[in-house]
Formats: structure tokens, sequence, C-alpha cells
């Protein structure tokens, strides 16, 4: 999974334990999951930078949001095979089916930045994360299309579309947004999101699959 040999073994061990396991902030994955998370951010803002030198920030910015929001990550996570070497609580079925991986991702890249540097964690995302699994091209024009259909459909229809903050929470440290599609002030899907505009596009992308368009 990794192509090269761990040095510090007992990172990549914290990196994949859960906090279902093990609750000692020393022990379980958070922490390294924060660090992950920064460092992600920041290796796709460099790669977007170099592949986009004539586009402007605004667009720079949107392209982030969409490669490296929650339900992307943890689709990456479960392709990577993530799933079976990570250590959580298997008889808790709510984890079954949550983001967790998306977040070990992330643990799993700050371990390999603690362990092997910057410039080849760099490296190790390019080849591993981006270039296999976000394809840019299909993300360029992802939101477009998306919002494009959604609101062409309520427009269309005669329908009153909102995105709605459902609730708004703590979680590692960190405010945690659900965020709601709502057609005529009905429910039609929801997303979790560490900002608001993650969790929409996430909402935006399920209510457009539950109605078919």
């Amino acid at each position: 999974m990794l192509g090269f040999t761990p040095g510090d073994v007992t990172l990549y061990k914290t990196a994949l334990s859960h906090r279902s396991v093990r609750e000692g902030a020393d022990e379980n994955n958070e922490r390294l999951e924060f660090l992950g998370d920064a460092v992600l951010s920041s290796i796709i803002a460099h790669y977007l930078f170099r592949k986009y030198p004539y586009k402007g920030e605004g667009f720079l910015t949107e392209m982030r949001s969409k490669m490296v929001n929650r339900q992307k990550l943890n689709e990456i996570a479960l392709k990577m095979g993530l799933k079976k070497i990570t250590f959580y609580n298997k008889f808790d079925n709510a984890l079954k089916v949550s983001q967790i991986f998306g977040n070990t991702l992330e643990a799993l890249i700050g371990a390999v930045y603690l362990d092997k540097g910057y410039k080849k964690t760099q490296g190790w995302v390019e080849k591993f994360i981006i270039l296999p699994h976000l394809f840019t091209d299909d993300l360029e024009v992802l939101e477009i299309n998306i919002k494009n259909r959604l609101y062409g459909w309520a427009n269309k229809n005669g329908k009153a579309l909102e995105f709605a903050t459902l609730d708004e929470k703590f979680e590692n440290g960190r405010r945690l947004f659900t965020i709601g599609a709502t057609v005529d002030g009905e429910l039609v899907a929801q997303a979790k999101g560490y900002n608001k505009k993650d969790a929409s596009q996430i909402a935006a992308q399920l209510a457009v699959e539950k109605l078919g368009l």
C-alpha cells in the first residue's frame, strides 16, 4: 500500500487505530488525522497551483474542496484497502458505514509526513492518491453539473430548492456541519463536512442521485 518500508512502525500502528478501540490521545489516530488533514491540504494546493498556472484563486479553492471532501477521501481509503487494516470496533454497526476510513487515510498521511518528511509525503500522495483516484478533468465540471442539474430541475418544476444547516457541533477539535438539501421544505439529502461548502456539495450530489436527475 505504501510502496516503501516504514521507518517508525509505531506511527503507522497509531494511524490505523480508531478511538473506538484505543481511547488515549497518544494511542488513537485523531492527532495524526489533524496533522494529515493540514499536510494533504497543502500538497493538494501545491499540486493545483502547478497544474493550473493561469487559473485564479477562486477556481483553485473550489478544486481543492472537491478533492479533499470527506466522502471522496473515504471512497479513496476503501479503494486502497484501508478498511481491512484499520483497528476499530467491528461490532459497532454505525462505524461500518461511517467515513472513519477517510479519517484514517488522513492519519496515514500524517504518519508518512512524520516518518519521511514533507517531500517524500508529497511524492507519495501524488503517486498513490491524486493520480490514480482524483481525476481533475472530471472534478472541474462536477459542481457545475450538479448545481445546474439540481437548480434546473427545481426551476423547471416550480420547486423551492434550499441548502440549510441542520446541525453544527465540535468533533475532533473542529466544527462539523450537517447540511441538508431541501425541496419545498422537505429534506431530500444531507451530508456532513468540516466546512459548509464541502457538506453542501456532497448533499447536492446525493440529492441529484436520489432524485434520479
